[in-house]
């Protein structure tokens, strides 16, 4: 196996692909934290390492003699793998420094009900 290209090739396609989703994802709204309600721009982000991923894998098979099929899907795991921990490790580390926690509101007393009614 050539496992300096898989290497070198999975590498080169997770930063692609995580770090253009971090990227826009940060650019579009600050800080992974925010992304509770996340928009169709954000969510068509998480295409880019789809899309990195099966063209590092042809770019796999296409580039090895023997055991292709093999040599891809290997490809193709260790760039999810990676993509995945990275994806997590930003939002953790993100959520830790600037998370945006928003308390709710506190329940106004009903003023019919506070026993200051005249009568």
């Amino acid at each position: 196996m050539r496992w300096k290209l898989l290497l070198a090739t999975s590498l080169v396609a997770t930063v692609v692909g995580a770090g253009t989703t971090l990227a826009i994802a940060f650019g579009r709204l600050g800080s992974l934290a925010r992304l509770n309600s996340p928009d169709a721009v954000v969510l068509a982000t998480l295409l880019v390492p789809i899309a990195a991923t099966i063209v590092a894998s042809i770019f796999v098979y296409r580039h090895t003699a023997r055991r292709r099929r093999l040599q891809a899907l290997l490809t193709a795991l260790f760039i999810a793998g990676l993509t995945l921990t990275i994806l997590i490790l930003s939002a953790m580390i993100s959520a830790r420094r600037g998370g945006t926690h928003i308390d709710p509101p506190m329940r106004q007393p009903n003023v019919s009900q506070t026993g200051n009614q005249n009568k």
